[in-house]
């Protein structure tokens, strides 16, 4: 595994944290293609249950390293291929991996950084977490899903306003928003917080979780009846759980239940 992506284990909980703290972890070819991979082997790895997405250093991440993408344009290449090779990808994998995923969002998320952020299922910031939609400002329509997850966070009128005016959003207006789940006081608990969320949503159902996720993303989006239909489907697949039975079993018992994700 490259530098720029570190992977740690920690019993069940895997935090990965962009590692280029001197370009404020800018996504270049490299990182972006080792978080894409990363997250692929994750999605299936069945001893993972939850994931922690962290930055390295002052900042979570300010999005496309723009001197990277400056070469690309003196040579002639403008299509932004790495949309589809790298952001989407990495995007998709975000919004629907299958075990809960935590953002420790330390200082500020730019640009694609902050579209990652927003896909995450949690949020823990600071008190020098900012965001910006960042994309406007060189000229870019918003990417790596911010179309899709901003609106449903903040509201249309409110996402059309942060991607157009292209303004930083600090942490106190961002906890309000919606845009961080949680905002701890001192910006070093951001990571230490995080993992152990991570680490208590990775002792849960996490099976129950991931069903959790994929009727919401068709609730969202669907009618009353898509949304029956899903639940009807999600309910069939944890139902035959191990982890459900055991619960039963331990609420009957008047006992704590012990979930192995199964």
């Amino acid at each position: 595994m490259t530098d720029s992506l570190l992977v740690d284990r920690t019993d069940a909980v895997v935090t990965l944290t962009l590692n280029r703290p001197e370009a404020m972890n800018a996504l270049d070819v490299d990182l972006k293609e080792a978080l894409r991979d990363t997250l692929a082997t994750l999605e299936t790895d069945k001893s993972c249950r939850a994931i922690v997405l962290a930055g390295a250093g002052k900042a979570f991440c300010v999005g496309q390293d723009l001197r990277e993408h400056a070469e690309d344009l003196e040579s002639g290449r403008t299509d932004l291929n790495t949309v589809r090779i790298h952001y989407n990808p990495i995007a998709q994998r975000l919004a629907s991996m299958p075990k809960p995923v935590v953002a420790a969002v330390r200082g500020t998320a730019a640009g694609a950084g902050a579209s990652f952020a927003l896909l995450a299922d949690f949020r823990i910031g600071g008190p020098k977490t900012s965001f910006l939609m960042a994309f406007a400002n060189v000229g870019l329509a918003g990417d790596s899903g911010v179309s899709w997850s901003l609106p449903r966070i903040v509201g249309h009128a409110r996402a059309l306003e942060l991607l157009m005016l292209a303004e930083p959003v600090r942490a106190p207006e961002a906890y309000g928003m919606g845009m961080l789940s949680r905002l701890e006081e001192d910006d070093e608990r951001v990571l230490p917080a995080a993992q152990e969320l991570a680490a208590r949503l990775a002792a849960g159902p996490t099976v129950a979780y991931g069903a959790i996720k994929r009727e919401l993303s068709i609730g969202d989006a669907g009618t009353l009846s898509d949304a029956l239909a899903a639940e009807a489907q999600a309910q069939a697949i944890c139902g035959g759980t191990g982890d459900h039975k055991a619960a039963v079993s331990a609420f009957v018992a008047k006992q704590k239940p012990v979930f192995e994700g199964r």
